[in-house]
């Protein structure tokens, strides 16, 4: 691949180290990269500054940006085979599992439905006044006003599980409410960040207003964290990597997006242990357990863990594990040599803490080349089990027994991650309450939704702020108040 940037409206060639991008399913060479160096990355910054500051964007109307992006979202959609060809052989993800629809479709319907979102969302509010403030001092009417304006210089980090959703919902609405965006993907899965470079010029974005960066190690994602040039930092990954991040923008006080890692609960009430085993499946064949908000522990009445277990080890069984490209394929590689080792570390922590192993647990032997783990089934004693409390991002999922929905809700809580959460029961009633008691940014209460206009976002260690709907499009704007007399 020539072209390993895009700086200023113009797609240029890396200066810096040369690395390869590895098919996870069988460690084939994808492409060999040459990423930019420290240098183009300050010009990367340099060129959204000037784009940014010279108002050659910011200063459109809300209607004239979302004219372009709409012209930038059909670009995008015009690629679609080429993105789903990256996120099975960048990626690993299976081409025939359903998350492909979070690696294209949902995603590029996204990109459509957030334009709508934001021209939804008035430029200026009015706060409440009570009546008593709306005169002042002297005897005139007051109004006193909010208003929203683009940020500046945005920095967009993705992440490598799905590459394209979590670019996109930094840049879009980075982008619509007319801030200078700089993408700077994952080194895992860097060529579909190319493709925002590709629809940028297609959509006529002007120079300089979206900027895109690959490298291969961490020296440009420093600069562009810390450099006092960019505003807000939108971030998606581990929790390690975002405090870093956190700590990285604080000398200049950078607005911050962070959205983290997660380690979920699902809590099966009694009349709906039956859907359990199911939803064990789901974990492990969603993207081989490589989803933030997967629900990763399963809480069940301890009178019926055991036939839960069983049931699920027998669906965990069948599961067809193999390389992304194969339409059989149901749980295909992890990302890594590293990621298989982390899965292995838990495990073991799992045994050594009182766990024990039902199915899986290891490599695949049948095998020998690609980043595989079979489909786990973890046995705990309790939520204080390292594999209860850690984020593993493998197909490995744990099986708790509780005494009542009280002690479930209590494990469920006892986390230091807060992302998403989900209770199922055919007592809807009862389902609310356990769900409107487990703090997370997130509770799925017999359904789930991906939504342009419903938001996600963390709470504890899992993250700051909120992506999607109208706070992940407020998110990217300054708030001021004008009070006029």
């Amino acid at each position: 691949m020539e072209h390993t940037g895009f700086i200023d409206g113009r797609l240029v060639a890396g200066r810096g180290n040369r690395f390869k991008v590895e098919n996870p399913s069988d460690e084939s060479l994808v492409a060999e990269l040459v990423g930019l160096s420290p240098t183009q990355v300050e010009e990367s910054i340099a060129a959204a500054r000037r784009a940014f500051d010279d108002g050659r964007w910011s200063r459109r109307s809300a209607r004239e940006r979302a004219e372009i992006m709409r012209k930038f979202a059909k670009a995008l959609a015009a690629r679609a085979d080429r993105l789903q060809e990256l996120a099975v052989l960048e990626a690993g993800c299976p081409v025939s599992s359903s998350v492909m629809g979070a690696q294209v479709s949902t995603p590029l319907r996204h990109a459509a439905e957030v334009i709508d979102v934001y021209l939804s969302l008035p430029e200026v509010e009015e706060n409440p006044l009570p009546m008593h403030e709306r005169i002042g001092m002297m005897g005139q009417p007051v109004q006193s006003i909010r208003r929203y304006d683009p940020l500046g210089v945005v920095t967009a980090i993705s992440a490598y599980n799905v590459p394209l959703f979590t670019a996109l919902w930094k840049v879009v609405p980075g982008l619509l409410t007319g801030n200078s965006v700089i993408l700077r993907p994952n080194p895992f899965t860097p060529i579909s960040a190319m493709i925002f470079a590709e629809a940028a010029i297609e959509a006529g974005l002007p120079e300089g207003v979206l900027n895109v960066v690959i490298e291969s190690g961490l020296d440009g994602a420093l600069k562009l964290t810390t450099d006092p040039a960019v505003d807000m930092v939108s971030f998606t990954g581990s929790c390690a990597v975002g405090a870093k991040v956190a700590e990285q923008s604080a000398p200049t006080l950078k607005r911050l997006v962070l959205e983290l890692g997660g380690k979920s609960a699902q809590i099966f009430l009694p009349d709906s242990v039956d859907k359990a085993p199911m939803h064990g499946r789901i974990v492990c064949v969603a993207h081989a357990g490589q989803g933030c908000a997967l629900g990763t522990r399963i809480f069940v009445p301890e009178q019926k863990k055991a036939e839960v277990l069983e049931a699920t080890a027998a669906l965990l069984a069948k599961i067809k594990i193999g390389p992304a490209n194969d339409p059989a394929t149901e749980t295909g590689p992890v990302i890594s040599a590293a990621q298989v080792a982390r899965c292995e570390h838990f495990v073991a922590a799992a045994i050594k803490h009182g766990g024990r192993v039902v199915i899986g647990g290891k490599r695949p032997a049948h095998l020998d080349r690609g980043y595989y783990f079979e489909p786990t089934l973890l046995d705990l004693p309790d939520n204080t089990n390292p594999a209860a409390q850690e984020e593993i991002f493998g197909p490995v999922v744990a099986v708790i027994g509780y005494r009542d929905l009280d002690h479930a809700v209590a494990m469920a809580n006892d986390s230091k991650f807060g992302l998403s959460g989900y209770v199922h029961g055919l007592d809807k009633a009862t389902a609310l309450k356990v769900g409107l008691a487990i703090r997370s940014g997130t509770v799925n209460v017999n359904a789930g939704v991906v939504s342009a206009w419903a938001s996600m976002g963390g709470i504890k260690m899992s993250g700051v702020s909120r992506e999607r709907g109208i706070e992940g499009v407020r998110a990217f704007q300054q708030m001021s108040v004008l009070n006029l007399g």
